[in-house]
This record gives C-alpha cells, sequence and structure tokens, in this order.
C-alpha cells in the first residue's frame, strides 16, 4: 500500500522521468554518432543551467498563483549592470552583487503592483519586460560590452569554467540552486506559505499568514535567480549582449510546464523542472542529429507542452 500511494503521489515526476529516458533511447538509436558520445551530454551541461535557474524561479511563482514574463529581460538587465559596475570598479564581485541587487528590485517591484495595487502578473511583467529590455537598449545605445578581461579568473572559473576539465560549472551551480529551493519549497515554513499562498489565498490569509508578503518575496527571489542566470551567461559568452536572455522565454516556460508545475497555483515539482530543463534543452539537438529540419523543434515543444498540461489538468480534476 505503502509503494502505491508514493507512486500516486510522485505520478508526475515518475511519468516525466520515464518519457525523457524514452526521448534519450530514440535519440540514441536514430542519431547514435552523436547521442553515444560524451561530448554532447557536455554540451547540454553548457548550456541548459540558464534554462534552468529561470525555471526554478518561474516554478515558484507559478507556485504562488501568479506568472512573470519579465525575466528574459531581467536577464540582460543584470547582466549590462553586473558589465557597467565591474568597469567603473575593476571588481568583479561588486559587479556580480549589482547586478544581483539590480534582479531582485525588478522582482521586487514586480511583487508590489501586482499584490498592493492588483494588476494582474501577466499585465505588469509584460509590461515590465518591454520596458526593462527597452531601458537597457537605451542607456546601452544597442551596443554589446566585452568582457574578455574576466578569462581565467577566479570568479570566472567558481562559475563557468570545467570542474575536473570536464563538468562545466554552470551545471553544479544548476543542481545546487535546484537543491537549494527544493528544501525552501517543500523543508521550510516559507514554502508552505507559497504553496498555500497559491492554493487558496482567502484561506492562507485566516491561517496568519501573509499573501502579500510571500508573493512580494516570491517575486524578488525570482528576479534575483534570473539575474544570476544573465550574469552566468555573461561569462560564459565573455560578452555583455542587449538581446541577451530573448531566446530564453518560450523553452524556461515550455521546461516548467512540461515539469509538471500548475499554472493554477498551489502545487509545483522543483524536480520536474530540473528534468524538464534538460528535456527541452536537448530537443533541438537531438531532432537536428536525427536527420530532421531544426523547424520541428518548436513543433514537438508545442505538443509537450499541451500532453503536460492536459494530463496535469485531468489528474487534478480526478484528484
Amino acid at each position: 500500500m505503502k509503494l502505491l500511494e508514493k507512486v500516486k503521489t510522485y505520478n508526475t515526476q515518475i511519468g516525466l522521468t520515464f518519457i525523457a529516458l524514452l526521448i534519450l533511447v530514440l535519440f540514441m538509436v536514430t542519431a547514435p554518432g552523436t547521442f553515444l558520445r560524451p561530448r554532447i551530454y557536455i554540451s547540454f551541461l553548457s548550456t541548459t543551467p540558464f534554462i534552468g535557474i529561470a525555471g526554478l524561479g518561474l516554478t515558484l511563482v507559478l507556485i504562488s498563483g501568479e506568472i512573470d514574463l519579465s525575466f528574459t529581460a531581467v536577464m540582460a538587465f543584470a547582466g549590462f549592470v553586473f558589465a557597467t559596475v565591474m568597469g567603473f570598479t575593476g571588481s568583479i564581485i561588486l559587479g556580480i552583487l549589482a547586478g544581483l541587487a539590480a534582479g531582485s528590485v525588478v522582482g521586487m517591484l514586480n511583487g508590489m503592483l501586482v499584490t498592493l495595487i492588483g494588476i494582474p502578473s501577466i499585465v505588469v511583467t509584460l509590461g515590465m519586460q518591454f520596458l526593462i529590455r527597452g531601458a537597457t537598449n537605451i542607456i546601452a545605445s544597442g551596443r554589446a560590452t566585452t568582457l574578455t578581461e574576466i578569462s581565467g579568473t577566479p570568479m570566472y572559473n567558481i562559475l563557468v569554467g570545467e570542474i575536473g576539465g570536464v563538468i562545466p560549472a554552470q551545471s553544479i551551480w544548476f543542481l545546487a540552486l535546484a537543491v537549494l529551493i527544493w528544501s525552501l519549497l517543500f523543508r521550510h515554513r516559507f514554502g508552505d506559505h507559497i504553496l498555500f499562498s497559491g492554493d487558496n489565498p482567502e484561506t492562507a490569509e485566516m491561517m496568519g499568514i501573509s499573501v502579500t508578503k510571500t508573493k512580494i518575496l516570491v517575486f524578488t527571489l525570482f528576479g534575483m535567480l534570473a539575474a544570476f542566470a544573465g550574469i552566468l551567461d555573461s561569462f560564459r559568452l565573455r560578452t555583455w549582449w542587449p538581446t541577451m536572455g530573448e531566446g530564453y522565454l518560450m523553452t524556461t516556460m515550455a521546461a516548467v510546464f512540461v515539469g509538471g508545475t500548475s499554472m493554477f497555483g498551489g502545487e509545483g515539482t522543483v524536480y520536474g523542472t530540473f528534468l524538464g530543463a534538460f528535456l527541452i534543452g536537448s530537443l533541438e539537438a537531438g531532432i537536428v542529429a536525427a536527420g530532421l529540419s531544426g523547424f520541428w523543434t518548436r513543433f514537438i515543444y508545442g505538443i509537450l507542452i499541451l500532453i503536460a498540461v492536459t494530463v496535469h489538468t485531468l489528474l487534478r480534476r480526478r484528484s
């Protein structure tokens, strides 16, 4: 009985794991020259964490019953602040702290507009997406900033270097943050507040939980995570680009939805987002290696999202 209860509790994660393994085997059969060699997996470990770190923050926002579409602009804004402060001060540490602070402030503003004024989060964050992206491009005059001086520095090696000469450090950061967010969500009182606030705000308030404070903190935390992803990307590329983050919106949302986090609030899975990020991150390479056109990528993204959301909705109705 206990085994059956465990299976019912984690049916979404078990199903996602099975699908991921099935797709991996399919890629190995259709493109053995690519997927039976370690190089492709090192590539995934290098690029997927940027989707995944942002996805962890988006998971928390969705669980709280809201949505945030501004995070890709926050990635670019934080990267710009990092590059600018580092250029003025010559300190990588100060640049990183300034970038994280910038992302946190944008997230806090999002949360305050949503909770204190009552504007729907999709409207607030869509507007903030355009505002932050536009302001960043105006200040930067649309020009990229080279960051070649960070190459070979201790912070470069810590953030995006190669552990043991093989494993990209950003993948270790992604894993560590996934464990931290999981612990925060399921082993800390603040996680209970997030879950209750997303499931039933009125009941949460009656239980003494400040839904307003909780959601503001969630948006702030997401801003910081998006900023960290942008800073990591700047380190990896050793250049800040005005278009940074533009390609991450749909893939990040796909990773979270495929991972099984509910759009209705009140429930979600960090493990699903973690696995979903690698699943989404591997699709394009697998499709091209299998001999199909890259145009198939978005088509398959759409299928996966629709299937995942449909299955999750049906399971929610049954429960």
